[in-house]
C-alpha cells in the first residue's frame, strides 16, 4: 500500500500568508515521501535478506513513527483550516465539554493559547477522552513521542517554526497563535469531538 498526498482546500487566510502555507505544505509532503519510502525499503531489505539486513530493517522501523506522525499530524492541521473560518457552536458537545472543564468557551480558548506559550517547539493538541468524557489540552515536543495513548485528537496546533517563520519571527509566536485561531474551522474540530465520543 501507499499513503497519498492529500490536498487541501485551503482559502486564502488572515495571518498566513501564500508562501508560509506552501513551505509548510512541502514539509508534509516530505513527511508522506519518507513514510511510503521506509515501508518500501523494509520490503525490500526482508526480500533480499531478511536476516542479513535486520538491523537496517530495525532502524527503518524506529524511523517510522517519526515520518508517519508527521504524515497524520499535518493532515489533522490543514484539515481545521479548509474551507473557511467559521465560529465554534455554543450547543455543540465540545462546547459542552470545555464548558465542564474549562468553565466557558472563551476560557478554554485562553487556555489553549496558554499551553501554545510554552517555550520550545512542537505542537499543541486537544484529545478527547471518551473514557472520562472530558478534554485534555497538551504540549507535545515531538509528534512521534509523548502523545496521550489511545485518546483520538480533536485538535492539533503545529508549533515548529516551519508553521510560521516565513511570515513571523520567534518571538511573535503569538501573533502566528492568533492566526490559526482566527482561521480555524471549529465544525471540523466539533465533528472530531462528537465522533470520539460516540466511538466510546
Amino acid at each position: 500500500m501507499t499513503y497519498p498526498t492529500k490536498t487541501f482546500n485551503l482559502p486564502v487566510l488572515e495571518g498566513l500568508s501564500e508562501k508560509q502555507i506552501k513551505v509548510h505544505l512541502g514539509l508534509y509532503e516530505g513527511y508522506v515521501k519518507h513514510v511510503n519510502l521506509i515501508m518500501e525499503k523494509i520490503q525490500a531489505l526482508k526480500a533480499a535478506d531478511a536476516e542479513g539486513n535486520a538491523y537496517l530493517i530495525n532502524e527503518l522501523r524506529r524511523r517510522f513513527g517519526f515520518e508517519f506522525d508527521g504524515m497524520r499530524m499535518h493532515e489533522y492541521y490543514f484539515e481545521q483550516l479548509e474551507g473557511a473560518a467559521q465560529a465554534p457552536d455554543a450547543g455543540s458537545s465540545l462546547a459542552q465539554a470545555a464548558e465542564a472543564k474549562y468553565g466557558s468557551a472563551e476560557n478554554f480558548i485562553a487556555h489553549i493559547k496558554e499551553v501554545a506559550g510554552s517555550r520550545g517547539i512542537g505542537w499543541v493538541i486537544v484529545y478527547a477522552d471518551p473514557t472520562a468524557k472530558t478534554l485534555h489540552t497538551v504540549f507535545v515536543n515531538d509528534h512521534e513521542l509523548g502523545q496521550l495513548a489511545g485518546l483520538p485528537i480533536v485538535l492539533a496546533l503545529d508549533l515548529w517554526e516551519h508553521a510560521f517563520m516565513v511570515d513571523y519571527v520567534p518571538a511573535e509566536k503569538k501573533n502566528y497563535v492568533e492566526a490559526f485561531l482566527a482561521n480555524l474551522n471549529w465544525p471540523v474540530v466539533e465533528k472530531r469531538f462528537a465522533a470520539a465520543m460516540s466511538a466510546a
